[in-house]
């Protein structure tokens, strides 16, 4: 039986969801039947066996959505395999160290028993919303540090994970 994965993201430009895209598509090429949402619109994560959250960081905060997806899903997700990743370093320093989870994102990584938490660099671009974001535009700080190879590495390792532990049971 194919396992089901749902990569729900919290996102104000679009970075998130990018990410969560190619996290999907990634878990797909291993078998995993996976549905991306905003985490906004779930409702029931009870149709899933795998779980894959993702919020952007902004001023130091993980997304609002992210957050509350967290709060209002923890029983649900206690008893399902959960990974976390925050979306958000304007430079290339994600990719170069792990980043420790920002508070918001610690505390969902700890009462959700979360496999894992990585953060990807995030992008910034030219009719971003928000008056910080475009002051960080405009001052030539912007721009797009996602590597999208090291996103579906990790995403791959979620899907062996996953079918490791869908053959012992």
């Amino acid at each position: 039986m194919a396992r089901r994965a749902l990569v729900a993201y919290g996102t104000k430009n679009g970075s998130t969801q990018g990410i969560a895209e190619a996290v999907a598509d990634a878990l797909r090429t291993h078998g995993i039947e996976a549905e991306v949402y905003p985490a906004s619109e779930v409702s029931d994560v009870s149709p899933y066996d795998v779980v894959v959250l993702g919020g952007a960081l902004y001023a130091g905060r993980w997304h609002g959505d992210a957050v509350r997806f967290a709060r209002r899903h923890r029983a649900a997700l206690l008893d399902r395999a959960v990974w976390l990743f925050s979306s958000g370093p304007l430079d290339a320093s994600a990719d170069k160290r792990d980043i420790p989870p920002v508070r918001g994102a610690r505390r969902a990584s700890v009462r959700l028993d979360a496999r894992q938490h990585v953060t990807f660099g995030g992008r910034l671009e030219a009719g971003a919303r928000g008056r910080m974001a475009r002051m960080i535009v405009e001052s030539g700080r912007g721009g797009d540090f996602r590597d999208f190879d090291r996103i579906s590495s990790w995403a791959t390792g979620i899907a062996q994970e996953s079918a490791a532990e869908a053959q012992v049971r």
